[in-house]
């Protein structure tokens, strides 16, 4: 096995963990994507192609992330929703992963965000509004940034395939 396969090969198990992580915040996601695209165009022997793939693959990875961070600062903004009650879902969020596996990081964060909306409104209806509708703003970043990270991978496995071609 030559250096240039040992690179293709972390490179492949890189953007699948960067794709995960778009998705599960604890894992880097399009950042990883994005470097493991450049190393793959550095040390990836694919020569032209790999630098083709990677200016491509950045464009998605570098669209993915501000989708994201624009549909979910533009709804969060709409319902005046402010970044304290997302950093009290995030902590919360954090704190669940450990309490309960897998989907304490879900449950935390909604949790931390309708608690952090209820001690701002004091009305639980309102509480329960705004916390709808980050959840919502921040699936909808998550999508975005999922979909676009897998256009990256997409971009890479065909980067790929005509490297071995040719």
């Amino acid at each position: 096995m030559n250096s240039e396969t040992v690179v293709t090969v972390i490179c492949g198990v890189a953007i699948v963990v960067g794709v995960a992580g778009t998705v599960i915040p604890v894992l880097p996601g399009s950042i990883l994507i994005g470097l493991s695209l450049l190393a793959w165009a550095l040390w990836g022997g694919a020569g032209t192609t790999g630098w083709v793939v990677f200016g491509i693959g950045l464009v998605f990875v570098l669209a993915g992330m501000a989708a994201g961070a624009v549909l979910t600062g533009r709804k969060l903004k709409q319902h005046s929703i402010p970044g304290r009650s997302v950093l009290a879902g995030l902590v919360l969020g954090v704190a669940g992963m450990f309490v309960l596996p897998v989907v304490g990081l879900f449950v935390g964060f909604a949790a931390g965000l309708l608690l952090s909306e209820l001690w701002r409104t004091r009305a639980v209806r309102k509480a329960l509004a705004s916390s709808w509708a980050a959840l919502k703003a921040t699936g909808l970043g998550i999508i975005a940034e999922f979909g676009l990270a897998c256009l990256a991978a997409s971009t890479w496995l065909i980067g790929l395939w005509v490297a071995a071609a040719t």
